[in-house]
């Protein structure tokens, strides 16, 4: 039984505009929660100890990082060579440069020769001998299409159809790989994908380089002990036979994850059987306070009262308030931010509700329509600044309707109802409708 701990995308480095100066280490505060988490797996993986360390691709925002943060990805992984736990680190999108020309950043531990660390930036197989036994590890780095097609291959072609012939060649690619493993030794698929079953958020959006999606059934097979994939940052199984797993990023990167658990996988590995689970890691918060004072007398009072200490201690926290125009003045910052000081960090993200969108009925689209006077009452009731004048305009109204305006106006109505105004002038007197 060989027992292997799975991480994947680190992102050292990411998220400091949710962090503030460490006034003692002059270190951004995001940057020590990054290097806390992985230091906590490293952690796990020696006190097991583990006989393998698999890490699942994207140890950067991108693959040129500054020295610092290359230096505290280094300081942790060195800590499993100098205890003995062989190491198969992955290249993902972020440690690619552009459309995967120009190396990775991965690979300066290949360059270096640092005992018992593997770098796959290739499709291969590697036979890694451990405390107890031999493991196979195919290792399938973040993939472009100008990494299995030239531009002459793509010219003219549909993307649906370059789709196809990537996957077709990927397929040809890993048979290759298959056909050559021991049968008798366990394997397992260490891959940075995105597979099509997958639920994916923040990633999508982070990407660097377009990959593309691999289906499910290519990673299916008896010979795959647990397929190991890095890229996805929500920890999901998407199979138990053979274990198809993303053990998700090991901290939040911003609020699109804030409800996701974070963490990294546990493996008993031997051949045709296979235990895992998921071990959580203890992240700092990330907290959304949404409140609608649209609609409400007193603003002030249940803004207050929607930040409590409890949730936002030590947590990053964005507070969302949608308010009108004429309630912008009943609003005092100053106790707000006197409130949200014990957050870890916060911003406040004042939304305003536009009075003008209030008049349109969901009854006035077309193919319905809307006697004059109760499209005049629906708008002058969304109106506070016209509520002077408001008995004015109906009576106008009124006395337009009983002068031979009625026929024209319910024609205008059914007709022209989705036009944004409305003007109906009679013996100098003029009705606006807005």
């Amino acid at each position: 039984m060989i027992k292997i701990l799975h991480l994947s995308d680190v992102h050292l480095g990411s998220g400091f505009s949710h962090g503030r100066l460490n006034p003692v280490s002059g270190l951004n505060t995001r940057f020590e929660d990054f290097v806390r988490s992985l230091s906590c797996c490293i952690d796990r993986a020696i006190a097991e100890p583990v006989d393998l360390v698999l890490f699942g691709g994207d140890a950067f925002p991108d693959a040129t990082p500054p020295p610092i943060v290359q230096e505290a990805f280094a300081n942790q992984f060195r800590r499993l060579v100098d205890a003995g736990i062989p190491t198969v680190l992955l290249v993902g999108n972020h440690d690619q440069h552009s459309q995967g020309q120009g190396g990775a950043s991965l690979c300066i531990y290949r360059t270096l020769g640092v005992p018992g660390f593997v770098v796959g930036d290739r499709l291969e197989t590697h036979r890694i001998q451990t405390q107890n036994g031999p493991v196979q590890v195919i290792t399938l780095p973040w993939l472009t299409r100008s990494t299995l097609l030239t531009r002459p291959e793509t010219e003219g072609v549909s993307l649906a159809d370059v789709n196809q012939l990537l996957i077709s060649r990927l397929v040809v690619a890993l048979e290759g790989e298959i056909r050559r493993l021991d049968a008798d030794v366990p394997t397992v698929l260490l891959a940075h994908l995105m597979i099509d079953t997958a639920h994916y958020g923040a990633e999508r959006f982070l990407a660097v380089g377009k990959g593309f999606t691999v289906p499910m059934s290519l990673l299916v097979r008896p010979c795959f002990d647990y397929v190991a994939l890095g890229h996805v940052h929500k920890h999901q199984i998407l199979c138990y036979q053979p274990p198809v797993v993303y053990p998700g990023s090991i901290e939040r990167v911003d609020f699109g994850e804030e409800h996701e658990d974070k963490g990294f996988m546990l493996v008993e590995v031997e051949r045709g059987q296979t235990r895992f689970q998921f071990c959580p890691l203890s992240v700092r918060s990330f907290r959304t306070l949404n409140v609608d004072l649209s609609g409400v007398e007193d603003p002030q009072s249940v803004l207050m009262q929607a930040i409590k200490p409890e949730v936002i201690q030590d947590a990053i926290v964005r507070l969302i308030y949608k308010i009108r125009a004429d309630q912008l003045d009943h609003i005092d910052t100053a106790p707000l931010h006197q409130s949200l000081s014990t957050a870890h960090s916060y911003t406040i993200h004042p939304e305003l509700v536009s009075q003008l969108a209030r008049p349109r009925l969901p009854e006035l689209g077309a193919g319905s329509g809307i006697a004059p006077l109760d499209a005049l009452q629906a708008y002058l009731t969304s109106r506070e600044d016209l509520k002077n004048i408001a008995d004015a305009m109906r009576e106008a109204a009124q006395s337009l309707l009983a002068a031979d305006g009625e026929a024209w106006l319910n024609s205008l109505s059914e007709e022209d109802t989705s036009k944004d105004q409305v003007v109906v002038e009679d013996k100098g007197t003029q009705l606006r409708l807005l």
